[in-house]
């Protein structure tokens, strides 16, 4: 089983690899906001969506963890639900000023008001960087922790990606 955690702080492409993944390697996304959104709604448990049956290879958890305490409760999780581990934790890096460029282009195409203003944005790649700075010192303690340049042609990228991930095969 693969258990990735996907890193990118908004416009680096996460959600666009996350895709390749998810088709490459035969993983279920967990996508922690739309399942806590959905759990909250429903008044289900989180770790419901990893216990459902699955002929997946493994998970790909997108937007989670964001902070220490979440890590450790994700590897609980991981470990007593699966009976395994997280095995890499993939960070697409970006530098700043494309980030904004990407997505101020997506606020045009999307219309989405938190892509079109770059006092926004700043403050929310700013906000990215502090909350997931300390789960990525956890994961490079780990020796778990990759750095993926995310700036190119989305197969390129995505070819860097796969090639992690195949070392944890």
């Amino acid at each position: 089983m693969i258990n990735i955690v996907l890193f990118g702080p908004p416009g680096s492409g996460k959600g666009t690899q996350a895709q390749n993944l998810i088709e490459k390697f035969n993983l279920k996304q967990i996508s922690t906001g739309d399942l806590f959104r959905f759990n909250m709604k429903n008044d289900t448990e989180l770790i419901d969506e990893i216990r459902k049956p699955s002929d997946a290879a493994g998970f790909i958890f997108d937007g989670y963890p964001r902070t220490a305490v979440q890590t450790e409760a994700l590897e609980k999780i991981v470990k007593e639900e699966l009976n395994d581990n997280i095995d890499v934790c993939l960070s697409l890096v970006v530098e700043d000023t494309i980030l904004v460029e990407r997505l101020l282009k997506r606020g045009e195409i999307s219309g989405r008001s938190d892509d079109s203003n770059v006092e926004i944005i700043e403050n929310r790649i700013k906000e990215y960087y502090t909350k997931t700075a300390e789960v990525a010192e956890l994961y490079k303690q780990q020796g778990k922790y990759v750095e993926i340049n995310g700036v190119g042609e989305i197969n390129e990228i995505s070819e860097k990606l796969f090639a992690e991930v195949e070392k944890i095969k």
